[in-house]
């Protein structure tokens, strides 16, 4: 029988406003809390909950770690890569 695989993690890109936010981040627990919240999201890059807007662009999601106080805004591509437009704390 086959081994059988997990399923594919989403590929994570950043904004170039999300990019510089990184630049300026030092602490360690800071760190921890992105890198969690970005596991979640490119296990299930659906978990976040869709922000109201036009149906031209992206469909822009937000996803919301309670427990280390993260918030990313972020979107996926047709080809299931996460972008994620921004890091903030909540």
């Amino acid at each position: 029988m086959a081994p059988q695989h997990s399923p594919r993690r989403a590929r994570i890109a950043f904004s170039d406003s999300a990019a510089k936010q990184l630049e300026n981040i030092t602490s360690e627990a800071e760190i921890h809390a992105l890198d969690r919240a970005l596991v979640v999201v490119s296990v299930a890059p659906d978990i976040g909950e869709a922000l109201p807007g036009d149906s031209v662009g992206p469909q822009l999601r937000q996803y919301t770690d309670e427990v280390e106080r993260v918030r990313l805004l972020y979107w996926v591509s047709a080809l299931r890569t996460v972008v994620v437009v921004a890091y903030m704390e909540v």
